[in-house]
């Protein structure tokens, strides 16, 4: 029996990253043989087992062999047999087929280290094209070490479209993509997520939504990049610089869908694309099964970014308006997200990158003053159920008209 260490434990070793999970493999090992050694087994389609101590994954080398459709569509063959180069070309790149023993010596049967000094994302074998996971997987990888220059193999690309040409990433579960997309919106660098997903055909499969953004006009005024998939690209990318939370940058990523609906002739206007977007937000929210608050947040910004880039200008009731749609008097946070969420879409423009976005501490100086409104004089004068509420709404809109003059000296 010989255990190693294999896939991104070696691979972030060897790029001098920080190891976080690691994996093992155990070759010529029983199921048997584990339990009696204290392993406790945990998988439900190929024999994995967690050390008895550390809690970490040892996998029985193992083949496998396309059965069916999508992600989960294999039969997988565990035995003492399986060699460990076996259970290496079964993985997705080069990069992630390295192992190494308890001596430290490596095992390299596919010259993953090459690939690691070229910067070259490659897959192990023309198996790759029967898992049409591995799509999303190597975007993911390649937002990850773009800091680094990696690039997709071009051979692998083509197998990429292949894959997304063929229907199989329908068969992918809405678990399993949000899975990897957020994981990718996560990484340093997710619009090279975006920008691999278009470059192979995988975006107009699994986005639509935002694949029909590239080559739509906006104003150049407002706009310098002009292209809206440029612009949510940039955005996208700003939302990473300034190390936004998962919800913001969902939110990014789609708060211009309306603008793929917005007839030719009225380009590069865009007259009313929040309201439009709503509907196309909420679908892409319900294909992924996106977590509730990314899919309120998304639907929030799409429909209001504008207001908040208009903030300054808004009346004292539209602001009102504003703050009792975000609930900011029991969710301040989310309000918070959304500012953020705008900032970024105000700083994804050519060249206007570092520039101030003074809505920002405007909206958070609105919300303070909205909710300094007190309650309790009111109730105290006797006020209850429609009458309370309305006389509350009046005292807020005061509140926001002194604020707005004090703001406006």
């Amino acid at each position: 029996m010989q255990i190693y260490k294999v896939g991104g434990a070696v691979r972030d070793r060897l790029l001098n990253r920080p190891v976080t999970d690691i994996d093992w493999v155990v070759v010529g090992a029983t199921v048997e043989q584990m339990q009696a050694l204290g392993y406790r087994p945990v998988g439900a389609d190929f024999p994995v087992f967690l050390h008895p101590r550390s809690g970490e994954e040892y996998a029985l080398a193992r083949t496998e062999r396309k059965s069916g459709r999508g992600y989960g569509g294999f039969t997988f063959h565990a035995s003492p047999e399986v060699t460990l180069e076996e259970d290496l070309i079964r993985r997705d790149l080069t990069i992630n087929a390295i192992a190494e023993d308890e001596h430290g010596q490596v095992f390299d049967p596919y010259n993953g280290i090459r690939d690691l000094e070229a910067r070259i994302l490659r897959h192990v074998s023309p198996a790759f094209a029967e898992d049409p996971l591995r799509v999303l997987r190597v975007a993911r990888f390649a937002a990850r070490y773009a800091y680094l220059g990696f690039k997709v193999a071009p051979e692998t690309l083509e197998l990429m479209r292949q894959l997304s040409a063929s229907g199989e990433l329908q068969a992918l579960t809405a678990e399993r993509s949000w899975k990897e997309i957020s994981r990718a919106l996560m990484e340093d660098q997710p619009q090279v997520f975006i920008e691999v997903l278009r470059a192979c055909g995988a975006l107009k499969e699994l986005l639509p939504e935002v694949d029909m953004l590239f080559g739509i006009p906006q104003p150049p005024v407002h706009h310098p990049e002009i292209d809206t998939g440029l612009h949510t690209l940039s955005v996208l990318e700003q939302a990473a610089v300034h190390q936004q939370p998962l919800s913001v940058r969902w939110a990014c990523l789609l708060h211009d869908l309306g603008k793929g609906l917005t007839p030719e002739d009225e380009w590069p206007q865009h007259i009313a694309h929040e309201h439009r977007g709503c509907r196309l937000i909420k679908a892409v929210n319900q294909r992924f099964k996106a977590p509730r608050d990314c899919q309120e947040l998304a639907v929030l910004v799409g429909e209001y970014h504008t207001h908040s880039h208009r903030a300054l200008e808004l009346k004292a009731s539209t602001l009102l308006e504003l703050l009792q749609r975000f609930d900011v008097y029991r969710r301040p946070q989310r309000f918070e997200e959304f500012i953020a969420a705008c900032e970024m879409d105000a700083r994804g423009r050519l060249g206007l990158e570092q520039r101030s976005y003074p809505q920002a501490d405007y909206l958070r100086g609105a919300a303070a003053a909205a909710r300094a409104v007190a309650v309790q004089p009111l109730v105290q004068q006797g006020l209850t159920g429609q009458a309370l509420g309305d006389a509350l709404k009046s005292e807020r809109l005061k509140a926001l008209k002194a604020y707005k003059d004090q703001a406006a000296r």
